[in-house]
């Protein structure tokens, strides 16, 4: 892709994701994402009401007058996308691909974490690493991850949930709060993902397509695997086909909700087909009533 063509991709990105975070997201972010605790702010004279328990007692004895600490609310996180860059990604049979709007959401998310002076990070993984972001703060760092997202090849196509959490979790040492935002197409990573949100905290964000869930009848087609390169022939005229692939997309759904049920991992699930802001706004309203 030229640089000019990616420069006005990452600009078209910016002004949109940008406005939807200034409108709807930083608010609720704000609510929803506290910070690590109270950090100390000043002292001051005591008022009627105040907490006994917040009496600085050394600054009272000097002055022969009640004294109290005051805290501020510690804001600043650090944010960690965890993006799925394998092949399976690189599919969408309606609006746009999966890759495009996991884009857009993260793009999102990085904005409504700056405005409220948080650190954003990136892993970018597919089987392996593909990529590492150190967390910062700023605009300009926003604009870099936004460009990767858009320009960026991994060099491999398949998928290793596990690896990629097993790497967050070595490399920041902190609590944080991860995005980790995939198909979910993978086995294996229960273990994982739950290690990870004992020390973190982890959202899911599962993007999918309405046809890897449900088959038309449009006859005999070549499916393939985006990533194995596998092809196989299926008949998707008949009735009995299409049937068991609804069945088997439904339970594999259902075993995925049990996995984040048992690991504690709240869940938001956006089709490529879909608005992502409703999905988006019902996560943050979930987490902000239990917590």
């Amino acid at each position: 892709m030229e640089t000019s063509e990616i420069f006005k991709k990452v600009r078209r990105i910016e002004i949109k994701t940008r406005g939807l975070s200034n409108q709807i997201f930083s608010g609720q972010y704000h609510s929803v994402f506290k910070g690590r605790g109270m950090a100390f702010s000043e002292v001051r004279e005591y008022q009627y009401g105040d907490d006994i328990r917040s009496i600085d007692w050394n600054v009272t004895a000097r002055f022969n007058h009640p004294y109290v600490k005051v805290f501020d609310e510690e804001r600043e996180l650090t944010v960690m996308l965890l993006i799925d860059v394998s092949g399976s990604n690189e599919f969408g049979t309606q609006k746009q691909l999966k890759e495009n709007i996991i884009t857009e959401i993260a793009a999102v998310l990085s904005f409504s974490a700056i405005q409220n002076n948080d650190k954003v990070g990136v892993i970018f993984f597919s089987n392996k690493i593909e990529k590492f972001i150190s967390p910062d703060k700023g605009t300009t760092h926003i604009l870099r991850i936004i460009r990767e997202l858009i320009d960026f090849k991994p060099e491999n196509k398949e998928t290793n949930i596990a690896e990629a959490l097993r790497y967050f979790t070595n490399v920041i040492k902190k609590r944080c709060t991860a995005f980790l935002i995939s198909d979910f197409i993978d086995k294996g990573f229960e273990n994982a993902i739950k290690i990870a949100n004992r020390k973190h905290d982890i959202i899911a964000v599962k993007i999918y397509d309405e046809r890897e869930t449900e088959i038309p009848n449009i006859g005999l087609i070549k499916v393939k695997n985006a990533e194995t390169g596998k092809k196989i022939w299926v008949d998707t005229s008949d009735p009995k086909v299409r049937s068991n692939y609804l069945i088997w997309a439904k339970r594999t759904d259902k075993k995925l909700d049990n996995l984040f049920t048992r690991s504690g991992v709240d869940v938001a699930k956006i089709r490529t087909d879909q608005d992502y802001v409703k999905p988006l706004i019902n996560l943050f309203k979930r987490r902000e009533a239990r917590y």
